[in-house]
């Protein structure tokens, strides 16, 4: 079992998390989180640790983004969005396969709280992650293999310093890729 909670959107991302681990879940219900739940999320937090598991889109980055600003210890998870669309072209952490989920969860990472300058804009143009046609493929592989998920450029240059992305890190998975693409 996994000893931190995982702070999910809705029901249907508890029934993916569930089938994938044994972990005990909170939902946030979307954006609208109230008192009450953020107190949930707070007793969570302090008793046993969160681990943040939004979905990879713009309204899941903004509920992270205030989880995150609130539980500055609190892991995350991302599931790629290329592994957390569906069928019917909507994106959910619900969507993902529990393989997906676990290898999301395995890569669980701690926001730094005071945002490293490891890497910058030179780094991603320089690597071909900005102004390229390849640059968000890219990109999405990358952050599948760093743990950091899906971003565009400027939010993933924000997560490699966020989440603790060593140089190290970054060139081993630049090399997979060009290793993928010869």
């Amino acid at each position: 079992m996994i000893q931190q909670v995982i702070v999910v959107e809705g029901k249907s991302d508890v029934a993916a998390v569930r089938r994938s681990v044994e972990a005990d879940c909170l939902i946030t219900g979307g954006f609208s989180l109230t008192r009450q739940l953020v107190g949930q999320i707070e007793a969570a937090y302090q008793r046993r640790g969160i681990i943040i598991l939004t979905d990879p889109d713009s309204a899941g980055e903004r509920i992270r983004s205030f989880l995150r600003e609130r539980f500055p210890a609190a892991g995350h998870a991302f599931v790629p969005r290329s592994q957390a669309v569906g069928d019917d072209g909507r994106i959910g952490v619900e969507k993902a396969s529990p393989e997906q989920i676990r290898a999301a969860l395995s890569k669980v990472r701690l926001a730094e709280v005071t945002l490293r300058t490891e890497f910058d804009v030179a780094d991603i143009v320089d690597n071909g992650l900005a102004g390229v046609n390849e640059a968000a493929d890219k990109r999405a592989f990358l952050g599948t293999e760093l743990g950091i998920g899906w971003a565009n450029a400027k939010t993933f240059l924000q997560r490699l310093n966020r989440y603790g992305v060593s140089r190290a890190e970054f060139d081993q998975a630049l090399a997979k890729w060009e290793a993928l693409h010869e």
